[in-house]
């Protein structure tokens, strides 16, 4: 086999970590099963000092207000497939299997058009970061696909 290229098994690593961290996401929603997640919520923003009442904390709790069980196990569910999916690319990444290069500069190229209108519409420093990761991600795709 091949020697794995550096910078591929960075983004298999980057992958699985991002697959880990949405799967550990869902279980944390079933978790809150049968509980009052605005209270969770209410509960957070406070633990992390944060003012209620500012924009983005109060567009959280009234969000967490309107969730039911229902939703949270379909939201686990799709947090359980997108960890597979990730898994599976970084599987992919990790073994050099073409079919995984591939998959990783689509999907990585699927979010660009999203960054860059966010990037747009309201430019952060976090927009930005994340534009670059996916671009480059995409590239070095490009770039091992080719060889």
């Amino acid at each position: 086999m091949l020697k794995l290229p550096g910078p591929i098994r960075l983004i298999a690593v980057f992958e699985a970590a991002k697959g880990a961290l949405v799967i550990v996401a869902g279980f944390g929603l079933l978790a809150l099963l049968h509980r009052n997640l605005q209270d969770v919520a209410e509960q957070l923003v406070s633990h992390l000092h944060l003012n209620p009442a500012k924009h983005y904390p109060r567009i959280f709790i009234e969000a967490a207000a309107h969730v039911s069980d229902t939703r949270r196990w379909w939201l686990a569910l799709f947090a359980a497939a997108y960890g597979l999916v990730r898994g599976v690319e970084a599987y992919g990444l990790w073994h050099q299997r073409r079919w995984a290069e591939w998959f990783a500069a689509l999907s990585g190229g699927i979010y660009i058009p999203f960054e860059i209108y966010e990037l747009v519409t309201k430019a952060s420093w976090l927009s930005f970061g994340a534009l670059l990761v996916n671009i480059a991600i995409v590239l070095l795709m490009l770039q091992a696909l080719r060889r």
